[in-house]
């Protein structure tokens, strides 16, 4: 027993707790942070929501929905969260192991048995697993053409299609980041429960979590054009300009991105992920088990030393878990994921030892804006040293335009201007077709060649000759911001053999996976 004074313990302990335990529960100057970061990055509006320690500390909103229009951001305006969809596709997925209707570490072709990848091995032994982590083999972005920008081939098509997409690397050995492969597990979710990816995240998450404000559909984005509903408005830089951009409305890759959610909705699930899948009524959504399978590193990601004001980003391990990424910060575990679609960027991050979520949702592509935000909150909950993470992101913003503006400048410096083709333009003309995406059409109209991907209607664009036989594709939507190289490779009787292309700008997204494609006079394709 004890002989201390009970008030001098009491004070004892205090001392003892960890800094961040006894910090108010949010920044004081947060408005202003917040403020802060849409002014300097050109943000028209955000929303925020913050959990700790089981109670949900803030949802709002900040600024307006639409450039040009007063309605503001509220807690229930609704933003496209894009890749964060992820970790919902892969909770479906542990719904249905819990059930015993899958495995994790099952072959996919078990309950898929048409499902293929470009390699026999790889389709054989890919599992449940694999479709979530990245490292099937496929490059970065591979086969998003045939759903990015909005196509005409339906899920079930694009899944179809992936047979002939090719493997960049070999089976489990490279973390390439992918969004087909999701729609592999939409189609999985169908085939084993007998509901579509949307119903079935619909009524085992969505309405289980209270998340009675989201959406699960890409499309939902379309009130945008009718002006009803409480939903932000989609904008980017275009061209040195911040103007509205259209939505992205197709529902094809709705498992990889397609959830529309908000502050409130958004603080019910990072509190269900912070409880282990424990709900509000104290009933489970999932096991602690697969709480576990949800944040246990599977595909380890290399560690570079970033850039120097970047310093306590650098973490000592990192990796991709299903459906989100782990690493440490400052000490500390932390789980997250961003997203990016048009017009929309987000950020969730949890720290698990400190029950302590934030999720950024705005309607505008600025992930600097974010993470200045969010690197604000986790110091000060981690009584942190004050570091100004705004200015460190408006500086790193600069470098990165300097480097892109150094890319393109270099590039235009070697090319040959006085060369001239090798045939004449109408030679070029003519039907083409690569054996994953489909025809390409180039035609000649008056005296300038046009590209026309014939499932994508958006990209279209005018071919300007750049050097040799090599040409830059601008695209007619110039909100797309992926010009890209096209260059013909003739036979020694001077036709058309194929056609490679390449993004002319490292800004270009890598959605947009040009370089994967191999196109040849259509009459050429073997079927």
């Amino acid at each position: 027993m004890s002989t201390q004074h009970p008030r001098r313990v009491l004070l004892l302990l205090s001392a003892l707790l960890p800094l961040a335990a006894q910090q108010p529960p949010l920044p004081a100057d947060l408005d202003a942070c917040v403020q802060r970061a849409m002014t300097t990055f050109e943000v028209p509006g955000l929303c925020l929501a913050i959990v700790r320690d089981g109670t949900t500390a803030l949802a709002h909103g900040y600024g307006v929905r639409n450039l040009g229009d007063p309605a503001a951001v509220d807690a229930q305006t609704t933003f496209g969260i894009a890749s964060n969809t992820k970790v919902f596709t892969a909770t479906a997925l542990g719904l249905l192991v819990e059930q015993g209707r899958l495995q994790w570490d099952a072959p996919v072709v078990r309950w898929l048995p048409a499902f293929q990848l470009a390699d026999p091995y790889v389709t054989r032994e890919l599992t449940v697993r694999d479709l979530l982590v990245h490292r099937s083999g496929l490059g970065l972005g591979a086969g998003d053409l045939l759903w990015w920008p909005a196509s005409s081939y339906d899920r079930k098509e694009v899944v179809r299609r992936l047979r002939h997409v090719p493997l960049a690397t070999s089976f489990r050995s490279t973390y390439a980041y992918d969004n087909v492969l999701y729609l592999v597990a939409g189609e999985l979710i169908e085939a084993v429960s007998g509901q579509t990816w949307e119903q079935f995240v619909t009524e085992n998450i969505l309405q289980r979590v209270g998340m009675a404000h989201s959406s699960v559909l890409h499309s939902a984005g379309r009130v945008l054009h009718s002006g009803a509903g409480n939903t932000a408005g989609t904008h980017a830089m275009v061209d040195g300009e911040l103007l509205p951009v259209a939505p992205f409305t197709s529902d094809n890759t709705n498992p990889a991105g397609g959830l529309m959610s908000n502050a409130e909705d958004m603080a019910k699930w990072m509190q269900v992920l912070l409880q282990q899948g424990l709900l509000a009524d104290g009933t489970r959504l999932f096991s602690q088990a697969t709480a576990r399978q949800l944040t246990t590193i599977v595909t380890p990601l290399p560690i570079a030393d970033p850039d120097p004001v970047f310093g306590e980003l650098r973490p000592n391990f990192n990796g991709y878990a299903l459906g989100l990424g782990v690493r440490d910060y400052r000490g500390h575990k932390i789980v997250t994921h961003t997203g990016g679609m048009p017009g929309y960027v987000s950020r969730v991050l949890l720290v698990p030892d400190l029950k302590l979520g934030i999720t950024v949702l705005t309607n505008q592509e600025s992930l600097r804006a974010i993470d200045a935000i969010v690197f604000h909150v986790v110091d000060h909950c981690l009584g942190a040293s004050d570091k100004d993470w705004l200015l460190i992101q408006q500086q790193a913003e600069a470098r990165a335009h300097k480097q892109q503006a150094e890319a393109i400048a270099k590039a235009a410096a070697a090319r040959n201007a006085d060369s001239h083709p090798s045939l004449p333009l109408d030679r070029y003309a003519g039907s083409y077709e690569d054996r994953w995406y489909g025809q390409v059409a180039i035609e000649l109209e008056g005296d300038q060649l046009v590209m026309r991907f014939a499932q994508t209607p958006l990209l279209a664009g005018n071919l300007e000759h750049w050097q040799y036989d090599t040409f830059v594709a601008r695209w007619r939507d110039r909100s797309l911001r992926a010009d890209a190289y096209v260059t013909f490779a003739l036979t020694p009787g001077g036709d058309i053999d194929q056609i490679k292309m390449a993004p002319a700008s490292p800004a270009v997204d890598f959605s947009f996976d040009f370089a994967d494609l191999l196109l040849r006079p259509a009459k050429r394709v073997a079927k």
